[in-house]
């Protein structure tokens, strides 16, 4: 019989405050777009907190990116539901999404001072910028999420799909297609009843269906 996954406490469960702190840490450091966040969320909690390993992000980000609406705030909230429950959760909204908000609200006053080549100026120069920062981040998950050729081969052709299909359809498209593709070449032989890290499957499965039901 399965254990459904409950976001109790646990050894490596963190405070809700830890949670904020690191959330408010990125809201305020953070540029781009959504998946520049999603490159931001990877280098703080995979490879500097260590809250969860690549792995486990990976399969979060493909279920968040599943999912309709921005991917980054549906994987932020995540996290902070998986290291200390529901609070934890709203913590992690609130945290990454205020500084934003509140630069945001700040910059519709100024906006009838923006006007002018000054103006023009700046907005084309944030927009540059912002294109070399989602690049970024798309290298750095690219190098960690295909690193042999069919994986490589997989991300080239959602790739090709999505710049030639324009429909509002193509983003399902490519995604049922990944997973198909996924299924039948990147598929990892295991023992029964245990993970490649060692980890319980059943737990595992568990918590992304619980973050899946909350998304």
């Amino acid at each position: 019989m399965e254990i459904p996954y409950q976001p109790a406490r646990r050894a490596d469960a963190r405070s809700v405050a830890e949670v904020f702190i690191a959330f408010l840490k990125l809201g305020l450091t953070s540029f781009g777009g959504p998946i520049a966040h999603l490159g931001y969320f990877r280098r703080e909690f995979v490879e500097r907190r260590r809250w969860l390993d690549d792995e486990a992000y990976s399969d979060l980000v493909a279920l968040c990116q599943f999912l309709p609406g921005p991917a980054s705030s549906k994987v932020g909230f995540s996290l902070g539901l998986m290291q200390a429950g529901g609070f934890g959760a709203l913590a992690a909204w609130l945290a990454f999404t205020l500084p934003s908000a509140l630069l945001l609200i700040a910059f519709a006053y100024l906006t009838p001072d923006l006007h002018g080549p000054v103006g023009r100026g700046l907005t084309h120069g944030l927009k540059l910028v912002a294109v070399v920062v989602v690049a970024q981040a798309v290298w750095d998950m690219a190098r960690k999420l295909c690193p042999d050729k069919t994986r490589a081969g997989i991300g080239l052709t959602a790739l090709v799909i999505t710049c030639v299909l324009t429909t509002g359809y193509a983003q399902l498209i490519v995604i049922a297609l990944g997973a198909v593709l996924g299924l039948m070449l990147c598929r990892v032989p295991t023992r029964r009843g245990s993970s490649p890290d060692g980890r319980s499957p059943t737990r595992s499965a568990g918590r992304r269906w619980w973050c899946f039901s909350c998304c």
